[in-house]
């Protein structure tokens, strides 16, 4: 066969067939965080619910220091229609809404109508039990506060705060495509999705130390046994039904937070990112490579052997161990 023959041989060939990619299993989350992350889940959980419980007691918002009836900046209320029936009402500033069923007026156990700010179903640990729902509240309050001083201690003193959640120049240059990418919920494979990007590293740290001090901080200033010691921050936000209001904003932020987070976690592998904070293992495919991005200077980790892949981590992420096996590698680090 001469060198022509060759040349058409060559492009006649069939292509390779596509190299299967090859998949690591990540020690991603240590026990402490793990443990942390769980037990704000319960805290957080029952703290909003017994909030909300706390709430019906007076379902109305005020700005500054005082209660005054026709001074509401958010008011839950009801009221009987022409034939006696009850309606729900959410007025917001100056603007009134019908919320029958919902807020205002829903329906007791036994299907009665009843005026209630938030529905019993979504309240903590009844439908009207103030005294305990006040002690539910502040006990898990505790509990918050005590699980975020040891998760802010730990990701210290593991470097976790400073190498994984304080954004770097890079991440700040490339915001742009990060929010490009969340709109289009295109979501990073393969090593890159082992790292945080600059939008999940500013919502965390908001969640912390925005959301996490301030509803504590407006917590404690409305409370009548602590106004008088922190009186400076009652002041500051113009006073004690500023504070609540504060408070309940802040609140509902901390949910907005958790609903987003879980449809995050429902689009980009929800078995997978379970496992990961359940056990601390997380599958990634160290063989997906998305064009226009570098790993450690490669453009395609899917041809890096199991000890590079670990060292294309090591810009943002310390890596203990990497152990092979027949079909993954295993590696222990720390991460949240």
């Amino acid at each position: 066969m001469n060198t022509e023959s060759l040349a058409i041989a060559d492009i006649d060939a069939p292509p390779p067939e596509p190299r299967a990619a090859a998949r690591q299993v990540v020690y991603r989350h240590t026990l402490p965080i793990r443990i942390m992350h769980w037990i704000n889940v319960i805290a957080l959980s029952l703290m909003f619910f017994s909030g909300l419980q706390i709430f019906n007691a007076h379902p109305n918002l005020y700005w500054g220091n005082r209660s005054d009836k026709g001074k509401e900046i958010l008011s839950l209320a009801a009221h009987e229609d022409s034939a006696g029936n009850l309606v729900g009402t959410t007025r917001v500033g100056h603007h009134e809404f019908t919320t029958t069923g919902v807020l205002g007026v829903s329906k007791d156990s036994d299907g009665t109508p009843s005026v209630r700010g938030f529905p019993s179903w979504i309240t903590v640990p009844g439908p009207a039990w103030l005294a305990m729902g006040r002690r539910w509240h502040f006990f898990f309050a505790w509990v918050f506060v005590l699980n975020g001083l040891c998760y802010v201690g730990y990701s210290l003193a593991r470097r976790h705060l400073q190498r994984d959640l304080w954004p770097t120049g890079a991440d700040w240059r490339g915001i742009g495509r990060s929010i490009i990418e969340h709109v289009r919920f295109k979501h990073p494979h393969g090593v890159e999705a082992l790292r945080y990007n600059i939008l999940q590293r500013l919502a965390y740290l908001t969640v912390i130390f925005v959301f996490g001090v301030g509803i504590v901080l407006m917590g404690l200033a409305m409370s009548p046994r602590m106004d008088a010691v922190l009186s400076p921050l009652v002041e500051a936000v113009g006073g004690r039904q500023s504070a609540r209001t504060i408070h309940f904003i802040i609140a509902w932020a901390f949910a907005a937070f958790v609903l987003i987070h879980l449809f995050e976690v429902l689009i980009s592998g929800v078995f997978n990112q379970l496992r990961g904070m359940i056990t601390g293992y997380y599958r990634i495919d160290s063989g997906e490579v998305d064009p226009g991005r570098t790993y450690a200077g490669r453009t395609d980790p899917g041809r890096m052997g199991s000890a590079e892949v670990a060292s294309a981590r090591i810009d943002t992420h310390e890596v203990d161990q990497v152990v092979p096996d027949e079909t993954a590698a295993t590696e222990e680090r720390p991460h949240d």
